[in-house]
């Protein structure tokens, strides 16, 4: 049915209920109800039909769905709203006594929202058939009672009454048989009814009616029966009326005749139905006028009208009843919606206009922000990501200084930092795109690119465990490259792959997305992309592109709507719309109908273009066809080609969105075109000319002025032109750009831009009855913006383009707009607060009492337990979780952040007058400023919010809310801040953890002796009391004193912080005492008068740092490091946690010494029995803050001076070897961490335990990317959770320190603690999240350190025939350097040249395994290797390194050892060179000289033909890295040459690469087919992982690192026969920067690429560790091989070290870079022919470390394999034996056997990691438990290293520890079973052997090496 038809007939129906003079009557009644059939079965209210399986009443629909409902039509001028009661329902059996009270209640509170939402109710008591009812009783009788009940309960709610609609079902359902009795019983029923309301219930007010139908529905008999029973029984008649257009004469007649009966009644329709409207599309008025008229002439008054059918049309109609007063006899003219909307404001005042409205957004409204994937996420060919049009477009040139979106944000790697971002602001949508070019890189499905999908998903998964609903767009302007160059949109073929594309994305994320957008603003694409060219793919033809891929996109839009439609919907339940962009139009010349019409034109050129074949009827609006065609025909030539939808194409595309998404930024005015329409312009075509009002203000961009009242008018026009009240709108797009000049951080534009729009939104919903849904903010952050590069920011986070961590800071408009988020909009201070919020807090509970502590304490099984600990037990890294209460917080202090120092009435603080003074602090710094926390309680409710903390530890500043100190001043102002924090913080569920004292004693207390003075305790309890009955009702946990140790002894000892006292022997514990008193007075003060109302727990919290006993088998030391414990913090905790009194230790020790001082008492004062009463127990919990450690040793100090330093007889350091930071004393000691809350357990009987500040400070302006800080807390948190998963440790909350940069006392703003960076040079001091927030946002989430899936132990078996082997090296092993006629290598000459080697050592013996033939065999077959890989030592052969002499001696001793494996059945393995290189060829230059090439082939070839038959294994060259990079780069290896570092590494590389490549062809050609053996070489390879997996730069330098390490060599030989680009492009920028003429890098020839390529039977794979990466950039001058790589790399702090520096135990990277190579390479047979671990030091049979490195080693090779794909096909352990470690000497102990250096035998002896190996190799694998004992494993207990994960395990006591079963996370403690293995196998293995040493293997190891 037309809907212009339908508005008319309402709008002449509404014409009937004027009077004469024309006036509307005032009481015309407007029905609309009864509620959507959605609402009411969700509402539980249905009148028909099977009851709702959903409750009555529902909550949430009452609070949301319901109300909004209500308010929308009355806003569309609806004045009543119709119910009808089920009689039944409510009245079961019809007996009021038996009511339905629950239906009751809810029909009640229906009728109450109703009322509330300004509407009154007509309630309707039945309709259609009578229910069941008891037959005992006449009808009239019953239905009197329902009545009656009726009135008592709804009457109050009610205006209008009817009493029964649908008669003749009423009539037809009574027990009666004659119809003429069911009239007198109707009629009886309804005239009690009357009577009722008249006289008893309602004299005065309240109506009833009965609702009729016109038609002939009763026999005449009955209608007039009823008609005379009731004239005088209703107050009007009610009509059910069905109005068929075309039949208006039979209508008039039935009419005519209904009130010729009825005698002219008040007429109510009641229920309209208007049929058959759409034959009268052209001409609907003429015979609706004539209706009209006639029905006047009946005199007929209708006082209403049901309006269901009109609601979209209603303010319309009411509108236009004026025009109809002042010109009735007017014809009517249809008026489009833009004149409907612009004449609805264009009377508007200005100050009417720019009103603000102080109000709040529906309940349920949803707030988002947005981005798109080509502006922020950056990795623009990362992982496989295909070219977008807008990679291409920014790589040609086309951008602002020729900038590009290739790193952008950075947020492909940075998922973490923009949730982080996003917790903080706290929206429910998150609008983003997905790059189509980064799922499928070709467009199409057959490629998909697998981590693109994993980088969505992750996102996705953030965002919905985040509780924010992903909005996901599909199509945000960036086609793939790969489409467009087959013609893009204009292609049709474009659509299906756009399907294709879509369908895969709703598959893929559809069961957690459920808001998708087809297209973002597809009038850009058309417009910008194919009009004007400004946009990608930069095509110029407004006339026919632009229009052509409109086209497309609407039909691609439609099929995908109906793909989700027909295959997604009914299980995914999401909706499917598109985002539309448009401005405002408004006529330049208000007057000119012209300018009307081209504004109009405007708008629908621009969102009608899109908006109308969807969202009305398939096909462009009327206007943009007859303008196109009208231009057509006045030019000469077709100037606009708009393509023609089919019937079928119309009927695809209507209807296609399930919500309009509407992008609005700027308004426009416009008038009709002046230049002619005959050119291909969008202006000219469209016939209008832009342009804007100079008084609008403009944004950075020219595009956008800021005009915020044409958003609402905007709205109210999509409202009545598309959606009405069936189509939610989405604002999905607004925002304004600011510039890259000026203040970037307080962007008070965007602020009033957003206030304003926002406000305009608010009154669309609220004043218009426009059904918008949500409002989402652009941008997230600010991002690439198209041809204007980063120029334009419409970010609510700035990021720092400049800075490679791409930075992300909020900007004032974020914290503006999550303000309005938090309020739902703009409430008035009456609506303003918020409700109390339950959040966890400690339980109180009374600690038992204790005994006094014994000297030392019983706490010293703590060091028995710890301190002999070995490197690997203590610091392997355990994962776990912490238990579900467990509270993260993090903490700050008033004077260090607040600022404000003399703001509104605070009063001076001691610190505030010691800042004040020059000399005092670092750099004359204070706090008058600080972080300016006073005034930005948002801006760190943000972060707190965004790091997801459960608790925020703070301070109360004394002086700010008691000025003087004392009650008798308090300052509101102060109070209101607190205020203000506390509140925001429990409206955001964050517990407040409140310090009542940290150090900034009010100046005028100061005054009067400070803490010196008794009189401190009672004013210290008044400031508490008042704090407790000011804050208590939402603080429930406090913290009297903040390290009270720390204010005793540095600012009444030490004197360095105020008030300066220095009395080192005396202050300190006079003042010590005055505040335990007082912290006393204030918990007994808490538990009298407040504990019982406010139930919170009260504690004070020491610093303590961990004394560890310099020498722990010395008794002395225990004491001594036990004796500073008790001084550091018994001195307060003892007192409090134990007896009342100091610790027995510290009185023994300061009255002892006192005595020998001559004084005549002790200077630690004496408590009172009174006291030590009062002060025992003073706490409800263990608080504490800990950084770091000390080692300790007892010490005899001097007597003089009078010290509490020397009163501990104790001598204090630090480990020069611990990790520095910005603090000399603050060095990072993890493991401390766990012995400090082992002691604090075993001390004071494991009281609950709070870690109140942990942290690590680093002297750096700008460290946004700092990792010592998350090694810190990686560390200190996994040492926290051992003590609570292993130990038992009540540990029950950790707290880092501290959310901010802050003033760090005495030291100012040097050293930085913050998880967020502060700027301290901007007055805004804006805070940035560092990495650290975001890693430590990952632990809260975690709630601690669950083990990665990926780190799980695998069970299972290698592949059958897989190859275990172990390795030596000739020069390591052999010694006999001169034996047989033995040539010198390039080692002897190098072992001989002093300070080469560590402790100068060589390999003249070694192991002596030249003559250890049978005993290495022996060890080999114990091992039970099926292969045994050791090198041939060139100049043992060939002395002189050339076939002129081959010595037959050292030949023999090969053929005699391969001779001995084969009769063993172990196959050999060989390696040609293994870096000793004949001295007499280095002596003509070496590798360096391309000779060597040709005397390496020669001597191969002896090989081959001498040993070929017997060995089948062959490796041409190992670690030829090493021997290019350390050998002639550093000099750090054999042969030394460190004079070109820049060019002889790469010589030597290319000579060694051609090298393997002729040896490998001279097997191939020569001796392949006879011999039938392997080939190929071995490369090592650290693995790389970025130091910030979340940097673009970091994860390239990894790339880069991989590329110049294990590519190097790899690439020529196993992909193209040359360099990798990734080289080749560095050296050779690097080279020409450094004014030579071509790369230092040599090239290969043709024909040399061509014999390279491919010349590998195998991979060779040495690995061992893993390395962190990050850019370093060396200045150009420097020519070396590290800069050119431009790689710095450190390790991670949580990874277990070993015997040498360079190497650390990094499992994962060993699974990860056999992937890499199958990636690489095309998946080559991997052999991995070297692998292990070193120790230092003593000799130590049961070598855990060892074998937990094995095993974890081995098990991630075992992944690469089963889980991977891996065709890895064997593995070798480095080494057999303890060998010479190249530079490093003998001191780095490789070997499964141990060899004795010291004893000239030389004896060999098995550690347990060789039966460990063994026994993998016997299982070839793991086999799994779970499936019972393996026949492979030995008979006899075995035990091998526990899996890391905690399980189930009985108790067991090790190292002093009780592991409970969930304990048994032994993975920490690999070590006892291990100790088993070893046991077991030393009766196996224990014979001798002689045995050395092997390898030379990282820089970092070569460097120190040459130091030695």
């Amino acid at each position: 049915m037309d809907l212009i038809c339908k508005a008319v007939i309402l709008f002449l129906l509404v014409s009937l209920s004027l009077g004469i003079d024309g006036e509307l009557a005032q009481n015309f009644i407007t029905i609309a109800g009864p509620l959507p059939s959605d609402l009411a079965e969700s509402w539980g209210v249905q009148e028909q039909g099977p009851e709702s399986q959903a409750p009555l009443c529902q909550a949430d629909v009452m609070a949301a769905e319901l109300p909004r409902y209500l308010r929308r039509l009355r806003a569309l001028g609806v004045t009543h709203c119709g119910l009808c009661l089920p009689w039944g329902r409510v009245l079961p059996g019809g007996k009021a006594m038996a009511a339905d009270g629950a239906r009751v209640r809810c029909y009640r509170r229906l009728l109450e929202a109703v009322a509330a939402a300004g509407l009154r109710a007509v309630l309707l008591l039945h309709r259609g058939p009578v229910p069941a009812l008891s037959t005992a009783r006449p009808f009239p009788e019953l239905f009197v009672e329902y009545v009656d009940f009726s009135f008592r309960a709804f009457g109050d709610l009610v205006d209008v009454w009817l009493s029964f609609s649908d008669l003749p079902q009423v009539l037809q359902s009574l027990p009666y048989t004659e119809p003429q009795e069911r009239v007198q019983a109707v009629a009886a029923a309804h005239k009690a009814f009357y009577s009722m309301l008249h006289e008893q219930v309602s004299p005065a007010g309240g109506k009833l009616s009965i609702a009729l139908e016109m038609d002939d529905v009763l026999d005449s008999a009955s209608s007039e029966l009823l008609s005379v029973s009731l004239q005088d029984s209703v107050d009007f008649l009610s009509l059910n009326l069905q109005y068929h257009c075309g039949n208006e004469i039979d209508f008039y007649k039935k009419m005519s005749e209904f009130q010729s009966v009825w005698k002219d009644k008040d007429i109510l329709v009641f229920s309209l139905k208007v049929l058959d409207c759409a034959s009268m599309e052209e001409h609907p008025f003429i015979p609706v006028a004539a209706i009209a008229t006639a029905i006047n002439k009946e005199e007929a008054r209708m006082i209403g009208c049901d309006v269901n059918e009109f609601l979209d049309y209603l303010p319309l109609v009411l509108s236009e009843t004026n025009t109809l007063q002042e010109k009735p006899d007017a014809v009517l003219a249809p008026r489009s919606s833009y004149q409907t909307v612009w004449e609805m404001f264009a009377q508007q005042s200005e100050s009417e206009r720019d009103s603000f409205l102080q109000d709040v957004f529906p309940s349920g409204f949803l707030w988002g922000v947005s981005t798109g994937a080509f502006n922020i996420e950056g990795a623009w060919a990362e992982d496989g990501k295909g070219e977008s049009i807008w990679d291409q477009f920014g790589h040609g040139g086309n951008v602002q200084m020729n900038q590009t979106a290739d790193v952008a944000c950075d947020s492909y790697y940075k998922t973490s930092y923009d949730i982080y971002l996003l917790r903080g602001l706290h929206p429910q949508l998150y609008k983003f795109s997905v790059s189509w070019s980064r799922i499928f890189p070709a467009g199409s499905n057959k490629t998909i690119s697998s981590k693109g999908v994993d980088y969505y998903n992750r996102l996705i998964d953030r965002l919905v465990d985040s509780n924010i609903e992903p909005m996901v767009t599909l199509f945000h302007w960036d086609l793939p490259q790969a489409l467009q160059a087959l013609g893009g949109w204009q292609n049709e073929s474009t659509i299906d792959a756009f399907v294709s594309y879509a369908d895969f994305c709703f598959s893929t994320f559809g069961d957690r997305v459920k808001l998708w957008v087809t297209f973002h603003e597809p009038w850009v694409i058309s417009y910008a992309g194919h009009g004007t060219g400004e946009h990608p793919p930069g095509i110029t033809d407004p006339g026919a592109a632009s229009y052509k891929v409109a086209h497309a996109i609407l039909k691609a839009h439609a099929k995908v709507w109906h793909l989700y439609n027909d295959k997604y919907r009914s299980q995914q339940l999401g909706k499917v719309g598109l985002v539309l962009n448009s401005d405002w139009a408004e006529p330049k010349t208000p007057g000119s109908s012209e300018d009307v019409r081209a504004s109009e034109r405007y708008l629908q050129f621009m969102l009608g273009w899109f908006a109308h074949p969807i969202f009305v009827n398939g096909d462009y609006p009327d206007v943009l066809k007859a303008q196109i065609q009208e231009v057509n025909q006045q030019c000469s030539t077709t100037v606009a080609q708009l393509p023609v939808f089919t019937e079928e194409e119309k009927s695809l595309v209507k209807g296609t969105a399930d919500f309009f998404g509407l992008s609005h930024y700027t308004s426009r005015l416009v008038s009709a075109g002046t230049n002619g329409m005959c050119t291909a312009g969008y202006e000219s075509i469209g016939n209008f000319s832009l342009h804007v009002d100079p008084s609008w203000p403009q944004a950075a961009s020219s595009w956008v002025h800021v005009v915020p009242w044409g958003l609402r008018r905007l709205l109210k026009f999509v409202s009545q032109e598309y959606t009405g009240s069936k189509i939610p709108i989405y604002i999905a797009g607004n925002g304004v750009p600011t510039g890259d000049t000026g203040d970037l951080l307080n962007d008070t534009l965007r602020v009033d831009y957003f206030r304003h729009y926002i406000d305009e939104a608010l009154k669309a919903v609220k004043l218009d009855a426009v059904d918008v849904r949500s409002y989402i903010a652009r941008s997230l952050l600010d991002g690439f913006e198209g041809p204007a590069g980063y120029s334009l920011k419409f970010g609510l986070h700035y990021v720092n383009f400049e800075d490679s961590n791409r930075p992300r800071t909020p900007k004032a408009s974020a914290y503006f707009y999550s303000r309005v988020i938090e309020k739902n909009g703009f409430p008035s201070q009456a609506l303003s607060g918020s409700a109390p919020v339950v959040f966890d807090r400690p339980v109180p509970a009374k600690l038992p009492s204790l005994p006094a502590s014994e000297v030392p304490s019983k706490a010293k099984v703590v060091w028995q337990k710890f301190s002999s600990q070995t490197a690997f037990e203590r610091d392997m890294y355990f994962y776990g979780t912490f238990p579900e209460d467990f509270t993260w917080g993090v903490s700050s202090s008033a004077y260090q952040i607040e600022g404000g120092w003399d703001a509104d009435g605070k009063g001076p603080s001691i610190w505030d007058n010691f800042t004040h003074v020059p000399g005092n602090v670092n750099n004359n710094e204070n706090g008058d400023i600080a972080c300016d926390s006073y005034n930005k309680v948002e801006e760190d409710i943000y972060m707190l919010r965004a790091l997801g903390v459960k608790n925020y530890r703070f301070s109360l500043s004394w002086p700010r809310i008691f000025p003087t100190g004392r009650n008798n001043s308090i300052n509101s102002h102060g109070v209101a801040y607190y205020n203000s924090l506390i509140d925001g913080l429990i409206a955001n569920n964050i517990t407040p953890i409140v310090t009542l004292y940290h150090w900034d004693l009010p100046q005028a207390l100061q005054d009067i002796g400070g803490w010196e003075s008794t009189e401190l305790i009672d004013l210290f309890d008044s400031f508490a009391d008042f704090c407790f009955q000011t804050f208590g009702d939402r603080v429930k946990f406090w913290i009297t004193i903040n390290e009270p140790n720390v204010i005793a002894q540095l600012s009444y000892g030490e004197g360095l912080f105020p008030p300066n006292v220095k009395e080192p022997g005396s202050a300190p514990y006079r003042v010590a005492h005055i505040l335990l008193k007082a912290h006393a007075r204030v918990y007994h003060t808490y538990d009298a008068k407040y504990r019982a109302s406010q139930g919170g727990v009260i504690a004070l919290c020491p610093f303590i740092s961990w004394g560890e006993p310099k020498t722990p088998s010395d008794p002395r030391d225990i004491e001594a490091a036990d004796r500073y414990l008790q001084f550091l913090v018994g001195w307060f905790t003892h007192p409090i946690f134990k007896n009342g009194d100091y610790p027995e230790v510290m009185k023994w020790k300061v009255g002892n010494r006192s005595e020998l001082q001559n004084l005549p008492s002790s200077r630690l004062p004496v408590f009172t029995a009174e006291e030590r009463e009062y002060i025992r127990g003073t706490a409800d919990v263990f608080c504490f803050n800990t950084y770091s450690t000390k080692i300790v040793s007892h010490s005899t100090t001097r007597l003089t001076p009078f010290s509490y330093e020397y009163d501990q007889e104790v001598s204090v350091t630090v480990d020069s070897s611990w990790p520095s930071s910005a603090l000399p004393d603050h060095r990072p000691v993890a493991w401390g961490l766990r012995r400090v809350l082992n002691w604090i357990k075993e001390e004071y009987g494991n009281p609950p335990i709070y870690i109140i500040e942990n942290g690590v400070g680093k002297k750096a302006t700008s460290d946004v990317d700092d990792n010592a800080r998350i090694f810190y807390h990686k560390t200190y948190i996994d040492e926290a959770l051992k003590a609570y998963k292993v130990d038992g440790v009540n540990l029950k909350g950790y707290n880092a320190w501290s959310l901010m940069d802050n003033f760090e006392w005495v030291d100012g703003y040097g050293p930085r603690f913050g998880l967020h960076q502060i700027d301290f040079d901007n007055p805004n001091r804006p805070r940035t999240p560092k990495r650290s927030a975001v890693f430590y946002a990952e632990i809260i989430h975690n709630n601690g350190i669950p083990l990665p899936k990926e780190d799980e132990f695998l069970y299972g078996e290698f592949p059958e025939n897989f190859l275990w082997s172990v390795a030596t090296a000739a020069y390591q092993i052999e010694g006999g350097w001169r034996a047989d006629g033995k040539g010198l290598s390039i080692w002897d000459k190098y072992a001989h040249t002093p300070l080469r080697i560590g402790k100068d050592a060589t390999g003249d013996v070694a192991c002596d395994s030249y003559h250890r033939i049978e005993e290495d065999v022996e060890m080999l077959k114990s091992l039970k290797v099926s292969h045994y890989r050791f090198s041939i030592s060139w100049s043992r052969v060939l002395p002189d390194g050339t076939t002129r002499y081959i010595n037959e001696k050292g030949l023999n001793y090969y053929e005699r050892l391969i001779d001995a494996l084969l009769a063993a059945n172990i196959v050999p393995q060989v390696t040609l060179y293994h870096w000793d290189l004949p001295q007499a060829l280095q002596d003509v230059g070496g590798w360096e000289n391309d000779t060597v090439v040709q005397r390496f082939k020669e001597y191969a070839e002896v090989l081959f033909q001498r040993l070929g038959d017997k060995v089948k294994f062959w490796i041409t060259l190992n670690e030829p890295y090493n021997t290019a990079y350390l050998g002639y780069g550093t000099g750090t290896a054999a042969p030394g040459v460190s004079v070109r570092p820049g060019r002889a590494p790469y010589v030597v590389g290319h000579n060694l690469i051609k090298a393997h490549a002729e040896v490998w062809h001279l097997y191939n050609e020569t001796f392949r087919a006879r011999q039938g053996g392997l080939i190929s070489i071995t490369i090592n390879s650290d693995w790389a992982e970025p130091r910030n997996p979340h940097s673009q730069e970091d994860v390239e330098a990894a790339r880069r690192l991989m590329q110049f390490f294990l590519g190097w060599f790899a690439h020529p030989i196993f992909k193209n026969g040359d360099y990798n680009e990734v080289m080749k492009r560095r050296i050779r920028e690097r080279s020409l920067a450094q004014g030579l003429s071509k790369s230092r890098l040599p090239e290969f020839t043709e024909s040399e690429k061509q014999r390279i390529k491919g010349t590998y039977d195998y991979f060779g794979l040495n690995h061992y560790t893993t390395v962190l990466t990050y850019n370093q950039n060396y200045p150009k001058g420097v020519m070396s091989y590290d800069s050119d790589r431009g790689v710095a790399t450190v390790t991670d702090r949580s990874w277990l070290g070993s015997g040498s520096l360079w190497l650390k135990v990094t499992p994962f990277g060993f699974r990860k870079i056999l992937r890499w190579i199958k990636e690489e390479y095309n998946n080559p047979p991997i052999y991995v022919t070297e692998n292990g671990v070193s120790e230092r030091g003593a000799f130590e049979f049961n070598d855990t470390w060892r074998m937990h490195y094995y095993r974890t080693y081995i098990n991630e090779a075992l992944k690469a394999v089963v889980l991977d794909g891996v065709d890895l096909r064997g593995y070798t352990a480095w080494s057999l034996m303890d060998n010479l470690e190249w530079a490093a000497g003998y001191e780095e102990k490789f070997g499964l056997y141990h060899v004795n250096f010291s004893d000239p035998a030389l004896p060999r002896r098995p550690k347990a990691s060789a039966k460990y190996y063994s026994q993998i190799i016997n299982c070839n694998g793991f086999p799994d438990p779970a499936m019972g004992p393996h026949p492979c494993l030995e008979e006899e207990p075995e035990v091998t290293p526990t899996d890391p994960t905690p399980g189930a395990a009985d108790s067991v006591s090790f190292l002093g520890l009780d592991l409970t079963s969930q304990g048994a996370e032994i993975a920490l403690y690999v070590l006892f079973a291990l100790s088993i293995v070893g046991a077991l196998s030393l009766a196996l293995f224990a014979y001798k052997h002689g045995k050395l040493s092997k390898r030379s293997h990282k820089q970092a190891h070569m460097e120190l090496s040459s130091k030695l």
